[in-house]
């Protein structure tokens, strides 16, 4: 398959992939939003936000008008509160919580009025925390993603000296690389790296993957400290027949390849399934219609009850003009001259609850085909577990063990992706705190 015929013009790709949640145009706007708010005591909206970020206070400050102040109190608990504000799945998150849900009223709008502060911090640049005096401590962390850039931070305003090896050419991990371009621009990814770094004493080694690049063996010895944060990565495949047909495209490669190369230069098919209903299902569907696409039908082997993405986002895809088909696992790529041309899918039903109440799908027997002349599979992502064997730290299915940060092996920690196996950005932010609070513990004590 290669660039389909159904080009867009530069008009609509810009339309198609413009803000999915716009600013406040105005201060007013953003006053009046924040004089909703009723300041709740023991604040739901606090309490679900996995980075603890106080809520009512920053929108306190927002509506006494101390934006400053405001974006201080959200970086505090998030460094990366900027883009979380653009990705994170809210509606089950902090607004999701908020009491005007139970008033049977719109919620309040946190997310926007913390981007409304938090872009105005890194527009101008505020440096909100000084670094303290260099300790001479030095700390080495893998993968410069939202756990590696978290825990980076936290160290630095401690005087700790921190290296990051990344193996792309930017930073930013997920974030960068892996979430749809009408969420977060490449932009606004590099521009919030660089205000990360900003606070000083932080050097970001590009190019560089553990296992190939460097070893663990050498950062243990130029290092008081490691921390891996590399998240997850391989593309879990769907191991069935005609997966090497030409057309067969992992999720986060296709999204990758919008951000890293340009709309124009992304081959999409006119008829393209997606297989799974995760959020980077959602992500890889939506930008595959809104790169010109025809149809585009998402099919899962479970039914929308279990859906591991939210109603909001499937919203987004079914606007989109996104069909969805549940009850659906993929048995066979078909295809002619080395190009998929069809798609054979089993038709599941779910058998009864186990002990966690959760239902698995059985394979009724029955199938049905879809012509198709692309297949994007995004059925999940996998640890490095060759990766964390060589190594030789304790991990469950490739997924790190770790007890209050450390992994077996002493003097080297490790959060987000690679030890959850892969949540939001949020909780990724919070596991590189929760990493630095180790670490400064354990050189403290070394």
């Amino acid at each position: 398959m290669g660039i389909t015929s159904n080009r867009l013009s530069q008009e609509q790709y810009a339309e198609n992939f413009s803000d999915i949640h716009p600013p406040f145009e105005t201060t007013d706007a953003a006053l009046v939003e924040a004089n909703r708010c009723l300041f709740c005591y023991d604040a739901p909206c606090m309490k679900s936000c996995p980075t603890g970020i106080d809520v009512p206070k920053f929108i306190k400050q927002i509506a006494t008008e101390n934006i400053k102040g405001s974006a201080h109190t959200i970086f505090v608990s998030n460094i990366m509160g900027a883009g979380c504000s653009k990705v994170c799945p809210v509606e089950k998150l902090c607004e999701g919580a908020c009491v005007y849900n139970f008033m049977e009223e719109e919620p309040i709008a946190i997310a926007k009025l913390q981007r409304y502060s938090t872009e105005k911090a890194m527009v101008a640049n505020w440096q909100l925390f000084k670094r303290k005096e260099s300790t001479g401590k030095k700390v080495a962390i893998v993968g410069a993603g939202p756990a590696g850039l978290s825990c980076a931070h936290v160290l630095s305003r401690e005087g700790i000296d921190v290296t990051i090896y990344e193996k792309e050419t930017k930073g930013g991990g997920l974030m960068t690389y892996g979430i749809a371009a009408y969420k977060v621009t490449p932009q606004f990814c590099e521009d919030e790296v660089n205000y990360i770094l900003g606070i000083g004493g932080i050097e970001i080694k590009y190019n560089q993957e553990l296992g190939k690049n460097i070893s663990l063996a050498d950062l243990q010895k130029d290092f008081d400290a490691v921390y891996l944060g590399m998240g997850v990565g391989l593309a879990r495949q769907l191991e069935i027949p005609g997966e090497e047909l030409e057309g067969v495209e992992d999720a986060i490669k296709f999204i990758y390849n919008i951000r890293d190369k340009g709309f124009e230069n992304v081959a999409v098919g006119e008829k393209v399934a997606v297989i799974g209903m995760g959020m980077t299902a959602i992500d890889a569907a939506t930008q595959a219609k809104r790169l010109g696409a025809k149809e585009v039908t998402m099919l899962y082997r479970r039914t929308q009850e279990e859906m591991p993405c939210t109603q909001h986002e499937l919203d987004i895809a079914m606007l989109d003009g996104c069909k969805i088909v549940w009850l659906a696992s993929p048995k066979e790529i078909k295809g002619s001259d080395g190009k998929v041309n069809e798609l054979v899918c089993s038709i599941m039903n779910l058998d009864e609850p186990d002990a966690s109440g959760r239902r698995s799908p059985v394979d009724t027997g029955e199938t049905f085909s879809l012509a198709v002349d692309m297949v994007i599979k995004a059925a999940g992502q996998m640890p490095f577990e060759d990766l964390v064997n060589a190594l030789k730290i304790q991990h469950s299915k490739g997924k790190i063990n770790i007890k209050d940060s450390a992994t077996n092996i002493s003097g080297v920690f490790a959060g987000g992706d690679c030890v959850n196996g892969g949540k939001e950005v949020v909780d990724a932010v919070q596991a590189g705190k929760d990493g630095a609070a180790s670490i400064i513990k354990y050189l403290s004590l070394a």
